[in-house]
């Protein structure tokens, strides 16, 4: 009888298992970065290192996700309800590709309809096509008649000189009203900054076009190599504005 008193009596000292705590204590499901190509958002991998195969862009991460998680279709970084306006463009010192100084909002931007892109003269992959469609659009936009200022900001302002640049434009054969930029690298990195093109490796750059008319403060932002007829299309839509 002892004994079964006792035995009754141990059932009510027995400790909680140690599977609970070990529950308790269960780290949160690891995180995994989702990376996505900020021309072609619905690209994405969760593999750092990758390029897009339609642009050759380098992916960038979007934001950490749960594993468990379906990865989400990601926006752009700087996309959401184009924010920008005329008031964030730098009046920065630059040189065109013949060496003139030029001050970049007050020579180049105010009072016109414009389209910016970005390139340097010793990429071998997506400026040649990007700088081969903006001549074409200069071509169409002269033909219907439209006033617009063709401009091509580069990225690697150390190598790419006015000469340089120079030699880049008689390549594509550019006509009148199209400025290629360069300048000091401070001046430029902020000017990219504002421009949202800034990227810390020249290859990672954004094929991406900036089209505004300043009058009306109008802003857009479009894919470089769309059919140039679609961003003559972007620019007309810019100058009714």
């Amino acid at each position: 009888m002892l004994l079964k008193v006792i035995s009754i009596s141990l059932l009510f000292f027995i400790p909680i298992p140690s599977v609970i705590n070990a529950q308790s204590t269960r780290k949160p499901a690891a995180k995994r970065v989702v990376y996505a190509c900020p021309m072609h958002p619905e690209v994405t991998s969760t593999k750092r290192g990758q390029r897009c195969p339609k642009c050759k862009m380098a992916l960038r991460p979007v934001k950490p996700e749960a594993d468990p998680s379906p990865t989400p279709s990601p926006t752009p970084p700087g996309d959401i309800g184009l924010t920008f306006t005329s008031s964030k463009i730098p009046n920065t010192r630059i040189l065109d590709q013949n060496g003139k100084q030029l001050n970049f909002y007050n020579d180049l931007i105010k009072g016109k309809t414009v389209a910016i892109n970005f390139i340097f003269t010793t990429c071998t992959t997506v400026c040649p096509p990007l700088t081969a469609t903006f001549r074409k659009v200069q071509q169409i936009a002269a033909e219907r008649g439209l006033d617009v200022r063709l401009v091509s900001v580069s990225v690697d302002p150390v190598v790419d000189t006015p000469e340089r640049l120079q030699a880049f434009a008689e390549k594509f054969k550019v006509d009148q009203g199209w400025t290629f930029v360069t300048g000091d690298k401070g001046e430029i990195d902020t000017l990219l900054q504002a421009l949202g093109a800034s990227v810390a490796n020249k290859n990672d750059h954004t094929p991406m076009i900036l089209i505004g008319n300043d009058s009306s403060n109008y802003w857009t932002r479009a894919y470089g190599l769309s059919s140039p007829s679609r961003l003559v299309d972007l620019i007309t839509e810019a100058t009714r504005k």
